[in-house]
């Protein structure tokens, strides 16, 4: 077997198995009570990592540099960093939830590089002159780190608010800052009643959730649109929807990894940029010439420099930051590849032709 069918075979083989391995994660999802699946999951994103590192190591050897200069390479090397953040964020967290949105997203792409791209985007060419450098793997390679890890950040976000239903809800966060997390002695009696325990502080009327304070991590209650408030030592507050223990603790786990995937992307982001700029100087003598690609770059900084700002600093909690996150993905897409589809600018070839 060539290297040319070792491709071939390898980048249907990864397709393959993320196609399986969405499913086991769904079916994970869907059933809980099967733990088998939880593990299978992993496997299989392991197993699809390990077939793209194989396939993006055999372009390597075939032509002598970097696999980084066309969509092929580039669509397959971002999967491997999905693949990559997706392991990070599931140990690190200890939950399998993130597979659920990681998984058909990886399957997406890899379905769309190794099956729609024609066979003349798929193979190898001889570098342009401005890319024969040692800057094309180190900046090309960091920039699409930076778009796994914060597209698999806003696909987090973007699934806390389908499980919070874009509900207003305080949850207990990583953020820091004047906004953070309040530990309150509220305990919920039945659904549609809270009651405030003497000589802790009366309910507040600004939609957010608030929990049992002899919580122990598991137990948790959140209770929405609160629409009555009194100032007298026992307090009842009607409340219109009770969130779920489970589906709080989901939220909770997806705003978590959410904020701590994103906060990995973006230092690499800031790498990225800062380095493509000396590049661009070594190449056209400018270190910023708002290119189209820069510009979006820079654009895709903000925005989650915005996010994390409002996290850290603000101590943002909940829907609004998760709605920021979310509106990143988009905006990453179109740093990433929309700008491209322009065919305009600097950063047009070795795309589309």
């Amino acid at each position: 077997m060539n290297l040319v069918e070792l491709q071939n075979w390898l980048d249907n083989a990864t397709f393959a198995v993320l196609f399986v391995t969405m499913l086991v994660y769904w079916g994970g999802a869907a059933f809980p009570n099967l733990p088998a699946l939880a593990g299978l999951g992993t496997g299989g994103m392991a197993m699809a990592n390990l077939c793209i590192a194989t396939l993006l190591g055999a372009r390597w050897i075939e032509a002598g540099y970097f696999p980084l200069s066309n969509l092929y390479e580039s669509l397959f090397f971002l999967v491997w960093g999905i693949t990559a953040v997706h392991l990070f964020a599931e140990n690190t967290s200890r939950s399998r939830l993130v597979g659920v949105v990681t998984a058909p997203v990886a399957m997406g792409i890899t379905a769309f590089a190794a099956l729609t791209l024609p066979s003349e985007m798929q193979s190898a060419e001889p570098l342009v002159p401005a890319l024969k450098s040692n800057w094309l793997m180190m900046h090309v390679s960091v920039m699409m780190l930076s778009y796994a890890a914060l597209m698999v950040g806003s696909l987090l976000a973007i699934a806390f608010l389908i499980v919070t239903r874009g509900k207003n809800i305080q949850v207990q966060g990583s953020s820091v800052g004047n906004g953070g997390y309040r530990h309150n002695s509220y305990r919920l009696h039945k659904a549609g009643e809270l009651t405030s325990q003497p000589g802790t502080p009366p309910l507040e009327n600004n939609g957010f959730a608030r929990f049992d304070g002899n919580n122990n991590g598991n137990r948790h209650t959140a209770v929405l649109d609160l629409v009555t408030v009194t100032e007298s030592p026992t307090v009842v507050t009607t409340a219109k929807e009770v969130l779920s223990p489970q589906r709080l603790s989901l939220a909770e786990t997806l705003d978590n990894m959410s904020y701590r995937v994103i906060g990995l992307g973006f230092p690499l982001i800031t790498i990225g940029i800062i380095a493509g700029a000396v590049w661009a100087n070594e190449a056209w003598g400018s270190y910023w010439s708002w290119d189209p690609k820069e510009t979006w770059a820079l654009i895709t900084w903000l925005v989650f420099a915005a996010y994390l700002h409002a996290r850290i600093t603000r101590g943002w909690q909940g829907r609004r930051p998760a709605i920021l996150a979310a509106s990143g993905f988009v905006v990453v897409w179109i740093c990433y590849l929309g700008v491209n589809l322009l065919g305009k600018g600097l950063h047009s070839y070795g795309w589309f032709f």
